[in-house]
């Protein structure tokens, strides 16, 4: 989505939206680290983020890695800093051709600053010299794929302090294709306003999205104010320098007084914020919170599908999803990536049967194994196993190896329902509550248009020991409105599908819409996932030493215990699927393993390789 739009929608809402800045780390650990901060800030609810332009080598080609991840994996509409600097036009073209293949469609052209080894800024040959000539190519090249912005200057730059010609280059970038306009930081109000009236008596009409900078210590606050000839308000200056060596008291202090500068921008007609964020999160968070600008119960976060939404090449109209992927979007955007195209209105009728195989990147356990050792602990029984899984129920820890986020809220209906069954020795992978229709503005469970009703069947993925597996079996078979799939690690699918097709477990009623069924379970996919839930359980198994218990209890599980699933296809029945489990408990569930014992069956004292799984055939 195009800038421009996002911001005239923010206009015609009267609801104030943000954007956030990040720039590339210079450390691979900075890379992972930063990744994950931005998929974590995208539940603030940015309408965008912009990437930094790496000038030259290696930096360069992360700004454009940043972008496809962002886009793809991360769902984050994403613009993409473009500069002169030390750019020629082969240079720009192969830039330019990356961010479209990433499907990103926002551009910030910039002229650049000189590289540090120059005083003075010169262009590159064969390059651009003025950011006028970048936005003119970029309209050329691409016509109105890409939306452009340029950057404003309320406080002057760097080689030019006279406020007329800045306004005159200004209008040259407007006329030559340029849509929207960042403005560098600034601190004063009253002069970004006035500003702000010169802009428009320019004749320049474009959005105008003002640089916010939150301030985290008075040091850094000092130094961007310094490095960007920013003016410090007077009053900013006393206040801040009473509690400087007092970094809580700063970032404190500063969230009042940036926020306050915030409030006027918006009164003065602007609707957009955008953070620069220096790639950390607090300092932006507190400035949204005292804005009231985070997700709340009067400003939800909303979803248009269940599942947060790829913006990679392609992916923008898809709209169909197996749940097997439900905690671990990334690795399925991964999976999917080299698919020709995506199930838009029905699974099937468009999508590749080939998901990408394990080593793909993003595939496998997040983490070293010492931070996975000290999240988890070192598990010696099947109830130090299933302590963990209650544990992510109750908060307590933020991930699982099948699940990289929290639990939501969505949960809680069914809570203490997952509890009691983990408790009892059934370790609980994914699932979902019954829903008989709910508004689709319903804070928790609602996604789509506003004027709709969602509705999802009880859903349950677990692991079952091979003690219970065939009695739990005979349990489903026996209600008709309840459909399974049940897998080992390795060997034939058991289940009573009707046939390999897909089976939709959530779907929405909108007004003048076909109905839509964005989460479904078939056999392909669960065969797919099936490789994937066990490799993961093997990568936690190996974050211990071979003859651990820890990593033999784990590889125990994962060579002999079953992966489950099971859809309760009556949707009116809200805990139809709990009553299976009556009087069913795993055995000896606090007996210690006894290292080089694995009941005979599975892990061996050396450990097990981590390789790609084969998927096994389907017996029904």
């Amino acid at each position: 989505m195009h800038i421009k739009d996002m911001l005239a929608e923010a206009e015609k809402s009267g609801r104030p939206t943000f954007s956030f800045e990040f720039f590339p780390p210079k450390t691979a650990q900075g890379v992972q680290n930063l990744y994950d901060r931005m998929d974590k800030m995208h539940g603030l609810g940015p309408s965008f983020i912009d990437i930094t332009w790496g000038a030259g080598g290696q930096l360069a080609d992360l700004t454009c890695e940043m972008v496809s991840v962002a886009q793809s994996q991360c769902g984050l509409e994403t613009c993409m800093h473009l500069t002169c600097t030390d750019m020629g036009k082969d240079a720009v073209n192969s830039a330019l051709k990356n961010a479209y293949s990433a499907g990103c469609t926002n551009i910030l052209a910039l002229r650049g600053d000189p590289p540090r080894e120059k005083e003075k800024w010169e262009a590159t040959e064969g390059g651009f010299l003025y950011a006028k000539e970048l936005v003119t190519h970029i309209r050329q090249t691409y016509g109105n794929h890409f939306d452009i912005g340029v950057a404003g200057y309320p406080e002057g730059c760097d080689d030019q302090d006279d406020p007329e010609l800045l306004l005159d280059h200004l209008k040259e970038k407007v006329d030559a294709g340029a849509t929207f306009i960042v403005t560098q930081m600034f601190y004063d109000v009253d002069n970004f306003v006035d500003w702000v009236s010169k802009v428009r008596a320019k004749g320049i009409t474009i959005p105008i999205v003002p640089g916010i900078m939150p301030i985290n210590t008075y040091a850094s606050f000092l130094r961007r104010c310094n490095h960007m000839n920013a003016t410090i308000p007077p009053k900013w200056a006393t206040a801040l320098e009473q509690v400087k060596n007092d970094d809580a008291a700063v970032r404190s202090l500063g969230t009042g007084l940036v926020a306050g500068m915030c409030r006027k921008i918006l009164a003065s007609g602007i609707h957009h914020l955008h953070f620069y964020t220096m790639n950390l999160a607090q300092a932006t968070r507190m400035v949204l919170d005292e804005l009231s600008l985070t997700p709340s119960d009067q400003r939800p976060l909303k979803q248009a599908l269940p599942w947060r939404q790829s913006l990679g090449l392609g992916r923008r109209e898809e709209d169909v999803r197996p749940i097997f992927w439900k905690n671990r979007n990334k690795s399925y955007v991964a999976r999917t990536q080299d698919w020709d195209e995506f199930p838009n209105g029905r699974w099937g009728d468009s999508r590749s049967p080939a998901f990408g195989e394990l080593d793909t990147y993003g595939i496998g356990l997040k983490g070293t194994n010492e931070q996975n050792r000290k999240l988890w602990g070192e598990p010696r029984s099947i109830k130090d196993i299933a302590d963990i899984f209650v544990k992510y129920l109750e908060k307590g820890v933020d991930s699982l190896p099948w699940s990289e986020a929290p639990i939501t809220s969505e949960a809680d209906a069914i809570k203490e329902d997952l509890i009691r069954l983990n408790k009892r020795g059934f370790l609980t992978i994914n699932s979902q509550p019954a829903i008989d229709g709910v508004k689709s503005s319903d804070p928790v469970y609602g996604w789509g248009p506003n004027n709709g009703y969602v509705y999802q069947k009880a859903y349950l993925e677990l692991l079952v020991s091979p003690t219970l597996i065939d009695e739990l079996i005979a349990r489903i078979e026996q209600n008709p409105d309840l459909t399974y799939y049940a897998v080992k690690k390795v060997g034939n699918v058991r289940t009573n599908a009707p046939g390999d097709g897909p089976n939709a477990v959530t779907w929405g009623v909108f007004p003048g819409k076909e109905i839509v069924q964005p989460t479904i379970v078939e056999t392909i996919s669960f065969l797919a996932w099936k490789d994937e839930a066990f490799r993961l359980g093997m990568d936690w198994a190996h974050c211990y030493s071979s003859l651990s218990p820890s990593r033999q209890l784990i590889e125990n599980i994962m060579e002999t215990w079953h992966l489950v699933n099971i859809v309760h296809n009556d949707f009116h029945q809200a805990r139809g699927l709990f009553p299976l489990f009556d009087d069913l408990e795993v055995a000896d569930l606090d007996k210690p393993v006894e290292v080089g014992e694995t009941n005979g069956v599975g892990a061996k004292p050396n450990g097990v390789e981590n390789i790609p799984l084969s998927n096994g055939s389907v017996k029904h």
